[in-house]
């Protein structure tokens, strides 16, 4: 056996003449799932150079190649369509709906923007850049490199849409952990996030969290909700949703977080902007309209 850098190839002997592609691939210590994910790929198995399927028959002198993919690879789920606002040769850009999940865990295993990407690149690793909630839509970039992936991590500038239940103006809140204050340009929220104790998932503001820092404007409300432009200086888990509703102010639609199903199915937050600079296509500056569900929130009657 020859290991390349782009394909490893398997010499036949001769006890294995006349036996199938398929059952030599598995005596080589090539797994199931690694065949199944090499099929799906062009020339991911190859005979002397040649296509071949893994029922055909090999002989000895023969050379079965495969391609070095990760094994680790997401499952691809073709079914699934995402809009693209942008690719290039190192990042994809996908406008990710309101209940789709970035990435899969045990509740999600094919449905996710992963699963997306994978039916797309089934040679590649899925390097999400950001990761949004669930329920959490737009912008969501995706690098297609290890060497992108270096170059974009933590260089990607993004601006969130939220609407909240009320208008969030600094007023005292009787929590010294919290710091809300007018700017020369909107309102700043500096309160540190940890994970509560008895959750591994619900965020809180406390003593022993983690800086978090958000500033926002306020660029349209009604009395009964406000839509909010956000820019974030930490990246905290929950951030935006948890000091919101830390102030009394939850996303509309957040109930995990004290927000109302009443106008909006869902946490009221959008990826709306992302600016970065691609090592493949210079200065890349994106936009995703505000969603349907979210504009509809004004025109309720409240």
């Amino acid at each position: 056996m020859n290991g390349g850098l782009r394909q490893t190839e398997f010499s036949v002997p001769h006890d294995w003449d006349g036996k199938t592609c398929g059952d030599f691939l598995k005596h080589s210590g090539v797994s199931r799932r690694l065949t199944a994910k090499l099929k799906r790929v062009p020339d991911g198995i190859t005979l002397n150079g040649g296509h071949v399927r893994t029922v055909d028959v090999i002989h000895a002198g023969d050379v079965v190649s495969i391609k070095n993919i990760d094994e680790s690879l997401l499952e691809p789920n073709g079914i699934l369509t995402v809009p693209i606002v942008y690719e290039d040769e190192g990042v994809i850009v996908f406008d990710k709906p309101a209940g789709m999940p970035v990435h899969p865990s045990h509740k999600h295993r094919g449905d996710t923007l992963g699963n997306c990407f994978a039916a797309m690149f089934p040679t590649l690793t899925f390097r999400p850049l950001n990761r949004l909630d669930k329920d959490t839509s737009g912008l969501c970039a995706a690098a297609k490199s290890a060497y992108a992936a270096n170059a974009l991590t933590g260089n990607i500038s993004k601006i969130y849409a939220a609407v909240t239940e009320g208008v969030p103006i600094p007023k005292p809140v009787g929590n010294p952990l919290i710091k809300w204050y007018e700017r020369s340009e909107g309102y700043r929220i500096e309160a540190p996030i940890g994970r509560a104790a008895d959750s591994v998932i619900t965020r809180k503001v406390m003593a022993d969290g983690q800086r978090a820092v958000t500033n926002y404007t306020v660029e349209k409300e009604n009395g009964s909700f406000a839509l909010l432009r956000i820019s974030l200086e930490t990246g905290r888990t929950h951030q935006i949703r948890v000091h919101f509703s830390s102030l009394g102010y939850p996303l509309a639609g957040d109930d995990f977080y004290g927000g109302s199903l009443a106008y909006c199915g869902r946490q009221a937050l959008h990826c709306c902007e992302m600016r970065f600079v691609s090592p493949f296509g210079g200065e890349i500056f994106l936009t995703s309209k505000l969603p349907d569900d979210m504009i509809k929130i004004f025109d309720a009657e409240i």
